[in-house]
């Protein structure tokens, strides 16, 4: 075992990948002789060259669509997309092509891409370039969303989404980069749709993804304080779900609160909270909770843009005034 960042875990990945499979390229904004906005594909231009780690001009529908034919003509290409709020102006190629041409075509093509994008806020990088918008593409089929919180996953899922038939959505939290874990030296890969116990309880579930995992864990500390024993789930990825560790935790603990950075309004806690009650209704000794981001643009001002996201002791308030356990 080695304990490394998050961003190293995922820089590991692209290598591998890259020495692996002649196939496999990289394009993006800046990932070149830059090194990458986030430090993520530094040394790579020299060690790979430019036909393999190419610095796209500044059009994410150019980077989108390039990878798109790529992959149609039989190569594996990896787009880094500075921030998923500029996936947005590639939104068409990425939701009415890549997501859309294996169904359409009957299974005749495929579109074998990843996607690596940053997501989050907590930087001070105002409205337009805070946002969790990983969650609006977890509503498409054809897709798959990835949302480690760790290094273990990073690698793990990477692999798992670099070898995907499909495309793959892989969000990276800006605010995780510098998280440290234990990675095995030995190779891993980690399945889509298999959610992680992160901390085991029997009073109530606390289901996250990305960073609000280490909230909900923080939160489940301070719960422990209280002689509540909380149980953390890591969802890991939010296209698929995996809605059975859901179900089985909550039929334990008999109580949940999903917790996401993303708005209440159509987010990710919204699908999941219908689905523990139509599934584990019986189970349920009171009302699923919902943690998620204010309904406002992020702010600028440090002090303010903290205000809108979930914190520890925003979960807590929540599971007293639902539970009062």
């Amino acid at each position: 075992m080695t304990e490394i960042m998050l961003r190293e875990a995922i820089s590991r990945g692209l290598i591998e990948a890259l020495e692996k499979d002649e196939r496999v390229f990289m394009i993006g904004e800046d990932i070149g002789a830059f090194k990458g906005p986030y430090a993520v594909t530094s040394g790579m231009l020299d060690k790979f060259g430019p036909d393999r780690i190419i610095d796209s001009p500044i059009s994410e529908s150019a980077m989108i669509g390039t990878a798109i034919g790529s992959a149609l003509g039989g190569l594996r290409p990896i787009v880094e997309i500075m921030t998923v709020n500029f996936l947005l102006l590639g939104m068409d190629q990425v939701v009415n092509h890549a997501a859309k041409l294996r169904y359409m075509s009957n299974g005749q093509i495929n579109v074998p891409m990843v996607i690596r994008t940053v997501t989050g806020g907590g930087s001070q990088l105002g409205a337009t370039h805070s946002q969790c918008l990983e969650v609006w593409f977890a509503t498409v089929p054809g897709l798959k969303v990835a949302v480690p919180s760790d290094p273990y996953d990073a690698l793990g899922l990477l692999r798992t989404s670099i070898e995907d038939e499909d495309p793959v959505l892989f969000a990276e939290h800006s605010l995780l980069y510098r998280v440290k874990g234990e990675v095995p030296d030995v190779h891993y890969k980690i399945p889509f749709g298999q959610a992680k116990i992160k901390r085991h309880g029997s009073d109530i579930t606390l289901i996250a993804y990305s960073r609000m995992v280490h909230v909900a864990i923080e939160a489940a500390g301070i719960l422990a304080g209280k002689g509540i024993e909380a149980e953390v789930i890591d969802l890991r990825t939010i296209r698929p779900i995996d809605r059975d560790t859901v179900i089985e935790s909550v039929k334990k603990t008999n109580r949940a609160i999903v917790i996401e950075e993303f708005w209440r309004t159509g987010g990710m806690s919204a699908e999941i909270a219908s689905t523990i009650q139509e599934e584990a209704f019986d189970y349920l000794d009171g009302p699923v909770g919902r943690v998620g981001g204010l309904e406002v643009p992020a702010p600028y001002n440090g002090n303010l843009e903290a205000a809108t996201l979930p914190t520890a002791e925003k979960i807590v308030e929540s599971i007293d005034k639902l539970y009062r356990i």
